[in-house]
């Protein structure tokens, strides 16, 4: 749970994050662990360097500690239910 392989990882995702358009500082970075579940649901021990993030959006600042907070603090897209749903089928079975 190395400090600077995430930072490593970060650099390299901030800077193409930028090069398709994005701002950044917009984008939460968790450093998770899959296989102890560390920082997915529950703050851990496992990487006491690692304090919190935070995020600059239009509708203001939002911060979290977990990957489950990171999806939480996402913006729903707006869905138009006054309108019919279009379904494609490719083969009926």
């Amino acid at each position: 749970f190395s400090e600077s392989r995430f930072e490593e990882i970060n650099k390299e995702v901030t800077t193409y994050i930028n090069k398709i358009g994005y701002n950044p500082a917009s984008v939460p970075f968790v450093p998770i662990s899959g296989l102890n579940g560390d920082y997915m649901f529950d703050a851990s021990t496992n990487m006491p360097w690692y304090k919190w993030w935070n995020i600059e959006r239009k509708r203001g600042m939002g911060e979290g500690k977990t990957l489950l907070h990171a999806l939480d603090i996402m913006r729903q897209p707006s869905r138009p239910t006054d309108k019919s749903i279009r379904l494609p089928l490719q083969d009926v079975y």
